[in-house]
């Protein structure tokens, strides 16, 4: 079994800061893990307004707190959300996020993550990343 708390892990290797200054994620479970996917509580901070696209990986978002909207690139569809939102990019979606109020997010990716992914030119997690010490 792995039990981990939220709290410890945000003062380990395990919580990653943009460097664009957009979000903070702490990667709670992540690919040595070897549960097939990885499972993060990302905070997406007021004001942020990025692309991404995950060209390598499938996602699924959950609102706990805050407010926002995603849109998607290539219908320029947007889709408010709000805590018990969830919203599923199952199709290597091209999309922009905003947060309109802090946001606080559950996150799923499959392939998992190796923990130290931060996003490409592209808007991307490279599957080849470092993996986290703890």
């Amino acid at each position: 079994m792995i039990v981990r708390q939220l709290q410890e892990a945000e003062k380990t290797s395990r919580r990653i800061v943009s460097p664009d200054g957009n979000w903070e994620s702490t990667r709670m479970l992540l690919k040595d893990d070897q549960m097939g996917f990885s499972f993060h509580i990302t905070t997406i901070y007021v004001g942020a307004d990025f692309r991404m696209h995950y060209q390598n990986h499938l996602e699924s978002v959950y609102c706990i707190s805050g407010e926002g909207e995603v849109e998607t690139l290539d219908d320029g569809k947007k889709y408010p959300i709000s805590p018990g939102t969830l919203y599923i990019l199952d199709k290597h979606d091209r999309h922009i996020l905003r947060s309109f109020k802090e946001m606080t997010m559950a996150c799923v990716f499959n392939p998992p993550l190796n923990g130290k992914e931060v996003h490409n030119a592209e808007g991307a997690y490279e599957l080849d990343a470092d993996s986290v010490s703890q």
